[in-house]
């Protein structure tokens, strides 16, 4: 697609990217907002649900617009197929790869396809990008992994993991001090709130336990919902 993958946004130094420009809040969120819209439509109004299997930044393809579009169904599963045959179906879980980082843990001890699985991708790719940080930075060592990092800093903590390019000097306001030098009063109350919104999601999503996790329908109102938020603020 004309504007590349989200990855090549999100790690432009990693992938000899060297354009300079980056996703800020609202490009960011709305880019999530498609994506989420996407799985929900997958799990939700398809004839048999649909599990993408492999959401990561790589295969999240932008247009000419910025809105993302979800690719590569190489891993994908129909759910009626998996479940119809007990036997077929453990070979299907078993047999799935993945991408380390953005594989619900279950599918390491075998469990079946699920939904949850990509609501767990989902949650680690929410997390990603709002940090800037892969699941697989060097920084998650000895227990520590992206989603226990946001998780305990939020809520009064947020600047300490979020992503210093999200705003750049003047977006949310006169007071907002240059990314680089952002600290918890450089933001505004209702856009620190909007963060924090988002990455709550992003850390239910990828809940350990399949069924502690959000559901796409909900993910996806509740993300709309914040766009609302922060977009009124700007007013």
């Amino acid at each position: 697609m004309a504007n590349g993958s989200l990855e090549m946004w999100l790690h432009p130094e990693e992938n000899g990217n060297r354009q300079t420009r980056k996703l800020n809040f609202l490009q960011r969120l709305c880019i999530a907002i498609d994506v989420a819209s996407a799985l929900h439509y997958l799990h939700d109004h398809c004839d048999a649900q649909i599990v993408h299997c492999d959401l990561k930044p790589s295969n999240i393809l932008l247009d000419n617009d910025m809105t993302a579009h979800v690719g590569d169904f190489g891993l994908a599963r129909l759910i009626s197929e998996c479940t119809s045959n007990p036997s077929q179906s453990q070979i299907f879980s078993t047999g799935i790869k993945g991408t380390v980082g953005y594989m619900a843990p279950e599918y390491g001890v075998g469990s079946n396809v699920t939904t949850y699985g990509d609501v767990y991708s989902f949650g680690i790719l929410l997390l990603e990008m709002f940090t800037g940080k892969r699941p697989t930075h060097e920084v998650f060592t000895d227990g520590l992994d992206l989603h226990n990092f946001v998780k305990t800093k939020l809520p009064g903590q947020v600047i300490q993991v979020m992503d210093p390019t999200l705003f750049t000097l003047g977006e949310v306001g006169e007071a907002t001090a240059a990314a680089e030098n952002m600290d918890d009063e450089s933001i505004e109350d209702s856009v620190r709130e909007c963060v924090v919104s988002v990455l709550q999601i992003g850390v239910a999503c990828s809940a350990v336990v399949p069924q502690d996790r959000m559901n796409m329908r909900d993910v996806t109102s509740k993300l709309n919902a914040i766009r609302v938020s922060f977009t009124g603020t700007r007013n």
